[in-house]
Parts: C-alpha cells; sequence; structure tokens
C-alpha cells in the first residue's frame, strides 16, 4: 500500500510527504519532481510548450509509473485528481489523503515558496487570489470525492498532519 498526497498547490503535500515517509521508514516520491525530472524541463516550459493536456498526459504517466511501487509516500501534482484514471489508478495501489486549506492560508504559502512562479505556471488569468478561490471551487468536489482521509492544514503543523494520517491509517486498517 502506498499513501498519496493530494490537494492544491501550498497545501503542505511535498513537506509532510518527506516527514511522513520518515515516520514511515518508507521512501518519498513526489510526481511532478519524477515528471520533470524524465523530461529535463519544469511544469512551466512542458505546458509552455506543448499545452496543459500535455502535461497531463505526461503527469498520467508518471502516477501509473509510481503506482507500481509499494509502501512509498508519494506527493501528487495538486491537479492529478482531474484525470479519473489517476484517482483510480492510485486507489488500487494505496490511500488517498487529502491535504486542504483556506485560500488564504494557500495565498499565503505561494507568497512564501520561491519556487511558485517559476516552476508551477499559472491555471487562469485571475490573478493569484482569484485563480485559487476559482480553481479551489472546480477541484474541491473532485479531491472530496477522491480522497479517502481528508485533513485540514491551516492550522496544524506537518508534525501534526504526519500523526493525524498515520492514526486515521492505523485505525482504519485495524477496522478493515
Amino acid at each position: 500500500m502506498n499513501i498519496y498526497l493530494i490537494g492544491y498547490r501550498c497545501t503542505g503535500k511535498t513537506t509532510v510527504g518527506k516527514l511522513l515517509a520518515q515516520n514511515l521508514g518508507w521512501p518519498v516520491m513526489d510526481s511532478d519532481i519524477e515528471l520533470v525530472n524524465e523530461q529535463g524541463r519544469p511544469i512551466s516550459k512542458i505546458v509552455e510548450s506543448n499545452g496543459w493536456d500535455a502535461f497531463r498526459d505526461i503527469e498520467k504517466k508518471a502516477i501509473q509509473k509510481l503506482s507500481l511501487l509499494d509502501r512509498h509516500v508519494i506527493a501528487t501534482g495538486g491537479g492529478a485528481v482531474l484525470n479519473v484514471e489517476n484517482v483510480n489508478t492510485m486507489k488500487k495501489s494505496g490511500k488517498l489523503v487529502w491535504l486542504k486549506a483556506k485560500p488564504e492560508t494557500i495565498h499565503r504559502r505561494m507568497t512564501m515558496d520561491c519556487n511558485t512562479e517559476k516552476s508551477r505556471p499559472a491555471l487562469t488569468d485571475k490573478g493569484v487570489f482569484g485563480e485559487i478561490e476559482e480553481t479551489l471551487k472546480i477541484r474541491n468536489p473532485i479531491y472530496q470525492e477522491a480522497m479517502d482521509i481528508a485533513i485540514d492544514t491551516d492550522q496544524l503543523t506537518p508534525e501534526d498532519i504526519c500523526r493525524i494520517i498515520q492514526e486515521k491509517l492505523i485505525g482504519e486498517q485495524s477496522s478493515a
């Protein structure tokens, strides 16, 4: 079984993924990093050159490859759940943990993240906060449908989030 971290940008998937993997003694993978390494260029360049549809195809292949692993913590790109095949692939090999946050929290974290502009292309022309709000309205129901566990990360530390994930997964496994 793998643990897949899903959710919007800057909800803590990468940070929590590293800490959770350390706690479990499992390797950690990041689907965005894997596909960037495989493509030899950042996501922004892939999208700029080939468009979002081509990027989503590359992302799907990365998810399929990562799903062949076992006992890994896998941080996914924010839009990975937009493709129902990705969700089905991840569900067959693990549990999906939705890390969520309020638009204000995401915006604050994005402004503090120096990698956001160079590696994460804009999804809309609404400005940063408008984009966050608009995209969450579309994606939140998809994250809700896909997830096995949801955690609101607004007021929690990465350590708290990991503890909750471990408690909920252990509780879920012992009741199965």
